[in-house]
């Protein structure tokens, strides 16, 4: 059966200094989306972050940015998901991914969680429970022996930023097949997009 997308989370790190950096990906994603479909964030303490409601072909759709580091962003999605009884097979957790270069995104339901600190905090806040769907944004990995961490809170290139975007605007392409719960057809489209 399939499962009406409900809620997107695009976790990152808050504060500015912060926001141009590669593991804000997620962030940019759902700030892009917001926008797109004029869609208002406000904060709320109860949900620690930011959420905005928007409206995709007659469904209701949240947006979640939580004010947390990406490491404790699993507080604000078990609270908000919690409050809203939202099945976790609705939700889309958006966040940077080093295994797939700048400019390619993919879509993927439940399975392990790759070592994500931010993913596998959701998922602790979630009853253990994996059944949530990613966006994974590629942003590439640092040159060998370079500290992954540097990478991550670094500032992509500006050809690397184009990349970035231009995969985000393709993902955003695919929301209407999620909210219909046609995830499967939507991963085969952004598997198969040109890299």
């Amino acid at each position: 059966m399939s499962s009406p997308l409900g809620l997107i989370v695009g976790i990152g790190n808050p504060g500015q200094q912060y926001a141009e950096t590669r593991h804000n990906a997620g962030v940019w994603f759902v700030e892009k989306l917001a926008a797109y479909y004029h869609g208002d964030f406000r904060e709320e303490k109860k949900f620690y972050g930011s959420v905005s409601s928007i409206n995709i072909h007659g469904r209701e759709l949240k947006i979640l940015i939580p004010h947390a580091y990406m490491n404790e962003s699993g507080k604000a999605v078990g609270a908000l998901v919690n409050f809203y009884k939202i099945p976790l097979t609705r939700i889309l957790i958006v966040h940077d991914e080093l295994d797939l270069a700048a400019g390619v995104v993919r879509l993927k339901q439940g399975g392990g969680l790759a070592g994500h600190n931010g993913l596998k905090h959701i998922s602790k806040c979630l009853s253990g429970s994996r059944e949530f769907n990613r966006l994974r944004i590629g942003v590439g990995r640092p040159d060998y022996g370079s500290d992954i961490t540097e990478y991550v809170l670094g500032k992509p290139s500006p050809s690397e930023k184009a990349k970035i975007d231009a995969s985000i605007d393709i993902a955003l392409k695919m929301l209407p097949l999620m909210m219909n719960g046609d995830w499967q057809q939507a991963m085969t489209c952004l598997n198969t997009a040109p890299k």
